[in-house]
């Protein structure tokens, strides 16, 4: 099993990057997915969200309110550092559970916004990171996400620098390009990640 850190600034098109990845073969492991699983409701995971934040942050059909949420989080790194406590393990428990779930030949991508933020990098065989300029990702935010400008500036500025995240990477998937450039572009890749994975690796030392 190759095991790959996949991360990428918002709006840099990490997710197209994992769509084709699936349509190669990689077996994916979507934090961001998993973490909506783990504050759904009834979960202990919501529960903890709403004995940290209050209720306000249930939405009228007793979920989550996302949006009220990413809001206070967002514009408080305080705030933002309690709702990771929570959240992040729940996320890399069932990770693992999904993780050992796969073949022991599959390429595992797990798809981690937060990758470099929490200095995740140590945890797989490789870092994939999808890379896009600061102008680039606020376009995308602001014309295909429909974000405001000052919204997408304040999401962009609560992660990691670009050159931070480059700093961790293996690979680096450059997502200033058409899309078909950038299909061909992971599409190569993923021969190399098959190719690591059928290299034999030394066992780490104790």
């Amino acid at each position: 099993m190759l095991k790959v850190g996949l991360t990428g600034g918002i709006g840099t098109g990490k997710s197209e990057v994992s769509r084709v990845l699936v349509e190669c073969g990689a077996v994916l492991i979507d934090a961001d997915r998993i973490a909506r699983e783990v504050v759904a409701p009834g979960t202990p995971g919501l529960a903890a969200v709403v004995d940290a934040f209050g209720e306000d942050v249930l939405a009228p059909d007793g979920g989550l309110d996302r949006p009220r949420l990413g809001s206070i989080v967002f514009a408080d790194a305080e705030r933002r550092a309690v709702l990771n406590a929570i959240v992040h393990p729940l996320v890399g428990a069932r990770s693992r559970e999904l993780e050992e779930a796969a073949p022991e030949d599959a390429v595992v991508v797990h798809d981690v916004p937060l990758l470099a933020e929490n200095g995740l990098a140590p945890l797989y065989d490789l870092v994939v990171v999808v890379d896009a300029s600061p102008e680039t990702q606020l376009d995308r935010l602001v014309h295909l996400r429909g974000m405001t400008e000052q919204d997408a500036r304040a999401r962009m500025a609560a992660q990691v620098t670009r050159e931070k995240r480059l700093e961790i990477a293996d690979i680096v998937i450059d997502n200033d390009v058409p899309l078909e450039d950038l299909r061909r572009r992971v599409r190569d890749v993923w021969g190399e990640l098959v190719r690591r994975a059928r290299e034999p690796r030394q066992q780490p030392q104790e």
